[in-house]
């Protein structure tokens, strides 16, 4: 399927999947398989040699290469806007192998401050641990990252939307930057998706998500994707590969059913997320609301150069009253589950009282009018105590 020819939706539906040619099957089937039979040696051979240098539709071992996941990175290769991508086990396994293709014992990294909380482990202890050295600055200030750009830099890499404090990366102009100095340029969009942003387009070099989220969308399967040119995709293949990071066919399967339904369940995360954030700034219980949707948001410009009309479903606010009111909305809550993830047709919300009682809201896909009318009940018994 040409990418430039359909729209996302009718790609994130039919990009990557065909009829199967052996039993007319309309959905990809589940080819629950470690290993691939063949008729000869010689055939075996030909398989793992054009297999181990990352041939299309090649399969002997399901850790290198499977159809179920390889339908999956093709419908997502379409929707990124990319040459190639990569499906692995997990958002983390994604992240570290995209990274470890880039830079070796000895080499500099920058990145955000604001980062999933992992994600600055990986980076802060085993990065650093095996001899990749990291600074993670405001990457927002342009003159602060050039200033840390030193003779062994190779890799910037940031969150499109960071997580907790909702901070927009400045993409068009770190990706100039990284370029003009021969650095790679590299973008977590977990919190976004490619139906709202693409961060390829705005020179991205590879952009990574945590399938787990939005992608999967119904909280029942772990993935992670890279997404770039052939020859870096290539690389993070070697590295996934070696590294043991494959993710099951089972779970590709549902990635792909999830994907089908990204670009309907995004409108809905985007309508619920402006209308409960447009709420809760106007409650006198609430301290901040920081969400990319509101005229109040600090980056609202810069929002406005990368978003569309819709601007996701996640938003984090701080009360008035310290952990004690934090602790009693999130009890008081009836639609939304204490749970750390995000990305579920599910609301979430994940109180951080080691962040100064930050909340993390995951807005879900339920009735607009039914979760204001929670989150007005569960403020509404903060204020009668």
């Amino acid at each position: 399927m040409k990418r430039e020819k359909y729209a996302f939706s009718t790609r994130a539906i039919q990009a990557g999947e065909t009829v199967d040619t052996v039993t007319r099957a309309l959905n990809t089937p589940i080819y629950q398989t470690s290993t691939f039979a063949f008729e000869s040696a010689q055939e075996k051979e030909s398989a793992v040699d054009e297999g181990l240098n990352w041939t299309p539709d090649t399969y002997f071992y399901s850790r290198t290469a499977n159809p179920t996941t390889a339908a999956l990175e093709k419908k997502l290769a379409s929707l990124e806007g990319a040459e190639d991508a990569i499906v692995t086990a997990s958002g983390m396994s994604a992240c570290a192998t995209a990274l470890l293709s880039l830079l070796d014992a000895g080499d500099h990294l920058i990145a955000s401050t604001d980062l999933f909380t992992i994600t600055k482990t990986l980076l802060d202890d085993v990065f650093k641990a095996k001899g990749i050295e990291v600074t993670r600055i405001d990457t927002n200030d342009l003159a602060e990252v050039t200033e840390h750009i030193q003779a062994n830099t190779k890799v910037i890499f940031v969150e499109s939307l960071s997580n907790p404090f909702m901070n927009i990366a400045d993409l068009s102009s770190l990706s100039k930057l990284a370029h003009e100095k021969g650095l790679y340029f590299v973008v977590d969009n977990t919190f976004l998706s490619p139906y709202l942003l693409r961060p390829l387009e705005f020179g991205a070099d590879l952009v990574i998500h945590s399938a787990t989220k939005y992608m999967a969308g119904h909280g029942d399967a772990l993935a992670g994707v890279v997404a770039g040119d052939k020859k870096l995709i290539d690389q993070v293949r070697y590295y996934a590969d070696n590294l043991g990071a494959p993710i099951s066919p089972f779970n590709s399967w549902l990635i792909l059913r999830g994907l089908r339904t990204l670009h309907l369940r995004m409108r809905m995360h985007s309508q619920n997320g402006q209308a409960v954030a447009e709420f809760l700034q106007s409650r006198p219980e609430v301290e901040f609301v920081l969400y990319p949707g509101l005229e109040s948001y600090s980056q609202r410009d810069v929002a406005r150069k990368f978003f569309r009309d819709e601007n996701g479903g996640m938003i984090s606010l701080r009360l008035h009253g310290g952990a004690r009111a934090m602790e009693e909305f999130v009890a008081n809550l009836e639609l939304s589950a204490i749970a750390v993830s995000l990305g579920d047709v599910h609301s979430l919300v994940y109180p951080m009282p080691k962040r100064d009682n930050l909340i993390r809201l995951s807005i879900g896909c339920e009735d607009t009018d039914d979760l204001l009318s929670d989150f007005e009940q569960a403020l509404d018994k903060i204020s009668s105590k």
